[in-house]
């Protein structure tokens, strides 16, 4: 193929996901220009929604689009545990602040509608990275053109291009995996506003409303060689969770909300993996002028539902500390010093407020998934009779942030 000429931008964003639209809208109200490169010839909606949780809301209003999401979707009101081998009710937790699940797709869309037009450059994918000798780096995509950044963000997702160049370590394989859909009830689904949980006989599954029409749901387990072939096919996939349901002891609805979703043959399940909490703390994950974010920082299992609320919460911090930087201002107020210097010194202030908020939610994520699926017999009697309620509490928990405005 024939390289295309070389062009220049000063902040280069890779991924059009939560992360990189958070940043770069952030920083579009700050008045700093950004290009984020997207593979796909269009947003990408996997994961068909996500918990949206009190720390996202707060970051979703730093960037001015909270309440356009709020509009779309239901408040839920609370969270319901069960057990799935007995069917009895193991804790119920009133929710005390916001609490929704939004769509992915439409929360991109209101992202990347508040951004000057042609900020995302779609069919655009970054095979390699070189550094050039005035520390700018040469961003090699797949089309044979040559794009020179000043700035490097990575938010590329769990395979990451920029963290692979960064250092970081490869994530790893939690020996579980998950599915998930979204039903959709034309005339209403007339769920109430909560979310269920049930766990036990090694698998965790849950649902909760969008809106008044969708519903999302999960399912994780731990795959055995019984299991050969159940991700072959959206129909596999989905016959695999209905035959799991009815061996359990859940409600109706349960099982009709995973009757009513279509699965796709593409990817109809996916193993869940995280980057080792441990291999974060003395990690690089920034280096000069680049950094990471999002899923590209800090991939976790989804067993707390916060890795799309920490992708915008980086999102936030992200554009914080490097448009203050940008503009001229250290973050206190001080300036001084080359804009190289002041960059340099924005990322290291970001890698400072995120390194310990991404170890602890990996971490805990891990844990709580590790106790709420697990098929020990001494781990499920405690979990159905003590644990329960702690680790609904730790839910509840680790959305009790604040990442903060724009500003300082």
């Amino acid at each position: 193929m024939q390289r295309q000429e070389e062009s220049g931008e000063d902040i280069v964003i890779v991924g059009a996901g939560l992360a990189g639209l958070a940043a770069a809208l952030g920083l579009h109200r700050k008045g700093v220009r950004s290009v984020v490169l997207e593979s796909s010839p269009s947003l990408r909606a996997s994961g068909f929604a996500f918990a949206t949780w009190p720390n996202a809301f707060r970051a979703l209003d730093a960037l001015g689009v909270g309440d356009q999401i709020r509009k779309l979707h239901l408040h839920i009101e609370g969270l319901r545990v069960m057990s799935a081998s007995t069917g009895e009710i193991a804790k119920e937790v009133d929710f005390r602040d916001e609490f929704s699940c939004v769509r992915r797709d439409v929360l991109l869309q209101v992202l990347a509608a508040e951004l000057p037009t042609g900020t995302i450059r779609y069919s655009s994918k970054i095979v390699s990275i070189d550094e050039h000798g005035d520390g700018a780096k040469m961003l090699h995509l797949a089309d044979g053109s040559t794009l020179r950044a000043k700035v490097l963000v990575g938010c590329d997702g769990i395979n990451s291009v920029v963290a692979r160049w960064l250092g970081l370590a490869k994530p790893s394989h939690s020996g579980r995996s998950a599915t998930r859909g979204l039903a959709c009830y034309p005339d209403g689904h007339g769920f109430p506003p909560k979310f269920l949980q049930l766990f036990g006989n090694g698998f965790r599954f849950g649902f909760v409303p969008c809106n008044d029409t969708d519903v999302y749901w999960f399912y994780t387990w731990s795959p055995s060689q019984d299991d050969d072939g159940v991700a072959e096919s959206g129909t596999k996939m989905k016959q695999y969770v209905l035959t799991k349901l009815r061996s359990s002891k859940v409600p109706a609805e349960a099982r009709e909300v995973v009757e009513r979703s279509e699965l796709s043959d593409d990817a109809p399940a996916a193993p869940l993996r995280f980057r080792p909490p441990l291999s974060l703390v003395f990690a690089g994950i920034s280096k000069g002028d680049v950094c990471v974010a999002g899923d590209a920082l800090h991939p976790m299992t989804p067993d707390l539902g916060q890795g799309g609320c920490a992708a915008l919460e980086d999102g936030v911090v992200l554009a914080r500390c490097l448009g203050e930087a940008i503009l001229g201002g250290d973050g206190d107020g001080a300036t001084g010093g080359t804009e190289k210097e002041r960059i340099e010194s924005g990322l290291r202030r970001y890698v400072g407020i995120r390194r310990w908020r991404s170890i602890e939610l990996i971490g805990t994520a891990y844990v709580v998934g590790f106790l709420q699926q697990s098929g020990n017999r001494i781990i499920s009697f405690l979990r159905e009779k003590v644990l329960a309620g702690v680790l609904a509490g730790r839910l509840v928990k680790m959305s009790d942030y604040d990442c903060g405005t724009l500003s300082s």
